[in-house]
């Protein structure tokens, strides 16, 4: 990896600097005080958003290490001594200069790629498939943003002699940036579709903005069916534009590559085409569209490329779906399973040791990584590896398993001492027994030839084909979405209650503690000592505090709900018992919900008096619940409750000389009321997906999915079910499914009141929904045994499952069965 010594920096960015002048070379770059590896070999940018600013977290920085920093603002902060800042008017765009800088140093060449979807598969397979001929460095994942870019630009080296670069924008401007980054010879547009028009006045807007990706790109391949992008590509070639257009289409005959047959079979597609006059074809083992869209892209690149037909061809029926995200497994005996073993490079190992050090965290479980060889890295071995043993001895990874002959070639360069080789992932299985993981983070990490699948397959704890995936990705992006309505100042507290609305406590609760979540609330205490005993060091609250729980809730530093004097003057005994000092607890008002909480003004001032004679206990916020704040038809309602919450809340703050913080909003509430926000809001379903407001800037988190077990013939007039209750009018296929009303599927959801999603298609429930499985009709759709199955997810909203049952979406969440496997991934 290339090293930029402080005055390559400072000249490269048109910086100032401030501070030290003999800082060591740099080989990292950071915008992220949490996933610094080598402080002082990393130059951090204190980047400005709009929900945090990177100065804030300098101090971070520095204690990890970092002496070298990006600024636009120099620190006033005498404990800073040994760092080097470089001021910039813009740290953005001096990482930027600075990636483009390293960028041009390489002539060999970028193959630019965007469009609406399919970037990242494309991206990746055709790494796979050009690897015999080209050393390639590629994106991590989906690194293609303002900030994500510069990151992928930084991996280049000589050791290369192709670079693969996928680029999405946002808003209108930003793609001229990426330009003036990548400066791709070869530009890819893969699908054109509808998504991401959020910023863009329409699909051409958008389309005209991709395009400036390619100002300067000599090729430019593109499927010409798209007809807002051919219209934008005539439109640039009249404006003088000289690429060299390589089309593709379904429908043009005189395409470059005119797709002249597809035939569905049942492992996959076989395409024909007219290339050149001649008849050529390929077979890609999918049947899905996007898929097959996605093969033809990378087919008709390789082809304007100048790969000889008939000579690359067979790659393709090699290839396999791009598993576009990290997963987060339950393993035996106590272990946890990160499952990223959908392609093993070192620019994702990164991104994954990250992943594995915020999963252990301080849970007292030991990391561990499994990795293969990593295959056409353009690397020497001996450099690759000894990289590779850099990374995990600055991540402080405990065990190490390499699997594959190269890298068992090179274990020398490993110093952990507990580490295995083996030549295959079959003599690595020969020698596995579960009980020798426990109580561990398992990092797997490996090419797909290697099969680590079937590694995972026997870590993970064994239940049925029924689960619940959660986004975790998705997660984040609810919490920042609503971050975003916030003012700066704002704290949040995160519910996490009742199994995190069903989605699984501790790991939820690791990835808002990450993400910079203020407070933590669960329902009772056994909820706050797991997330205690998993190593959550968020302060939590404990909305449901009973006395029998009150040692351990002390023990464990979790903060009481008090709604009643003799609850806290219950608690406050229990201090006095465990010899404590000004213990933190909450005062819960009922502002009319007439549920729990204080409402009269004299036990409130009761309550002012007993706190202000003990030492023992101090009141660290006031708050109440809004009723019906999603309910605009009640808005007056909720008016009254605000006014009655100032009048109450006044009693307590006016009775103390230190801050007591405020809070009333839930999630519907920061949606209707940003002026009610306070000193903190709760942050509650809306973290999951679910709003009556803004729906469309959320995302999906929770997806309940089965599979097809057995698919069968009923003829007209038989019945199905328990009850019989399921009466076929005409022939059908009836797929089984092994889900029923224990796993959380409603029986309220039979006899075609409720459906599942196939194949994009919608399957009605037949008959009575059983315990343990249900009948759904598939006649029609193509199904076969083993299919994927979504009960709720983003083709079937867990809105529109609780609008069947006259619910609300908690219950649907709530009621999924903990015997169904909660699977954590991360896109």
């Amino acid at each position: 990896m290339t090293a930029y010594s402080l005055q390559n920096v400072l000249e490269i960015t048109d910086g100032e600097l401030h501070g030290e002048k003999n800082a060591k070379p740099i080989r990292f770059l950071s915008f992220d005080s949490r996933t610094i590896l080598a402080g002082p070999e990393t130059l951090f940018f204190a980047l400005k958003g709009n929900l945090r600013d990177g100065h804030q977290y300098v101090r971070d920085a520095y204690l990890r290490g970092v002496r070298t920093f990006i600024v636009e603002d120099v620190p006033d902060d005498s404990g800073l001594t040994e760092a080097s800042f470089i001021r910039v008017p813009d740290s953005l765009e001096a990482l930027q200069k600075l990636a483009t800088y390293h960028r041009n140093r390489f002539n060999y060449p970028v193959i630019g790629i965007t469009g609406s979807n399919g970037k990242t598969i494309v991206k990746e397979w055709l790494s796979e498939l050009m690897a015999p001929e080209y050393k390639i460095i590629r994106s991590p994942r989906s690194y293609n943003s303002q900030i994500g870019n510069p990151l992928s630009v930084w991996l280049m080296d000589e050791q290369f002699n192709l670079s693969l670069f996928e680029a999405g924008i946002s808003r209108p401007g930003e793609m001229e940036k990426l330009e003036k980054l990548l400066h791709p010879e070869w530009g890819v547009f893969t699908h054109l579709g509808q998504a991401h028009l959020e910023n863009f006045r329409n699909q051409r807007h958008l389309v005209q903005e991709k395009l400036q990706l390619f100002n300067r790109s000599k090729h430019f391949v593109f499927c010409s069916d798209f007809d807002e992008l051919q219209k934008a590509v005539d439109a640039r070639k009249a404006e003088g534009w000289n690429a060299n257009l390589f089309r593709w289409s379904r429908e043009d005959e005189s395409a470059d590559l005119f797709i002249s047959e597809e035939e569905r079979q049942k492992d996959g597609s076989q395409i024909k085409a007219i290339f050149n006059g001649r008849e050529i074809e390929v077979f890609l083992p999918f049947t899905d569209d996007a898929y097959v869209e996605d093969g033809i892209h990378c087919w008709a690149t390789m082809l304007a490329m100048g790969y000889e037909p008939g000579s690359f061809e067979s790659r393709f029926a090699r290839l396999a779906p791009v598993a576009m995200r990290l997963e987060l497994k339950k393993g035996q005996h106590g272990a946890i399973v990160i499952d990223d073993s959908y392609n093993s490079d070192t620019g994702s190992l990164l991104n994954a040791l990250d992943f594995l050090k915020q999963q252990a965290g301080n849970s007292g479980k030991r990391s561990t990584v499994i990795l293969s060889d990593i295959l056409q890295s353009g690397i020497p071995d001996e450099q690759l590896y000894g990289q590779v043993a850099e990374y995990l001895a600055l991540r402080k990874v405990e065990r190490f398993i390499g699997i594959g002959p190269k890298i068992s070639q090179h274990q020398e360069l490993f110093p952990l001492g507990d580490k295995a080789f083996y030549n295959s992932t079959d003599d690595f299985l020969q020698h596995l027994n579960g009980r020798n993981f426990h109580d561990e983070v398992i990092l797997l990490k490996g090419a797909r030839t290697f099969r680590f699948d079937l590694i995972s397959d026997m870590l993970q704890e064994k239940v049925h084909q029924t689960v619940l995936e959660i986004n975790m990705s998705a997660l984040a992006h609810n919490l920042k979405v609503y971050r975003q309505k916030l003012k700066h100042d704002t704290l949040i507290m995160a519910m996490v209650k009742a199994f995190s609305y069903g989605t699984g406590s501790t790991e939820v609760a690791r990835v808002l503690q990450f993400h910079g979540a203020d407070y933590l609330a669960v329902a009772i205490a056994d909820e706050g000592v797991e997330l205690r005993r998993e190593g959550i060091e968020l302060p939590i609250v404990v909305m449901n505090p009973e006395e029998h729980s009150f040692d351990a809730m002390i023990e464990n530093r979790l903060e009481p709900n008090i709604y009643r004097l003799e609850l806290l003057k219950d608690f406050e005994a229990a201090l006095r018992r465990n010899a404590m000092r000004n213990f933190p607890i909450h005062v819960k008002l009922d502002t009319g919900m007439k549920r729990l909480g204080f409402e009269r003004e004299e036990h409130l001032k009761e309550l002012v008096a007993f706190v202000q004679s003990r030492d023992t206990i101090y009141i660290r916020s006031v708050f109440s619940h809004l009723a019906v704040s999603d309910e605009p038809v009640e808005d007056k309602f909720t008016e009254q409750q605000f006014q009655r919450f100032d009048l109450l809340s006044k009693i307590i703050t006016d009775g103390f000389d230190y801050k007591i913080l405020k809070h009333i909003l839930n999630s519907a509430g920061i949606e209707r009321f940003p002026e009610r926000q306070y000193d903190m809001v709760r942050l509650g379903i809306g973290l999951y997906g679910v709003s009556s407001f803004i729906q469309n800037e959320l995302q999906n988190v929770a997806t309940l999915r089965t599979t097809i077990s057995q698919i069968r013939t009923v003829q007209a007039g038989e019945t199905v079910g328990y009850g019989r209750k399921g009466v076929a009018d005409k022939t059908m296929e009836i797929a089984v499914l092994p889900i029923g009303y224990a796993d959380g599927f409603n029986r309220l959801l039979s006899n075609r009141a409720g459906h599942v999603s196939i194949k994009g298609r919608k399957a009605p429930v037949v008959g009575n929904i059983c315990m343990d499985m249900c009948m759904v009709d598939v006649t029609g759709i193509g199904a076969q045994e083993g299919d994927r199955v979504i009960v709720f997810g983003d083709e079937v909203p867990v809105s529109e499952v609780a609008e069947t049952l006259h619910t609300i979406p908690y219950e649907v969440l709530t009621s999924v069965g903990q015997r169904v496997k909660r699977v954590y991934f991360a896109e």
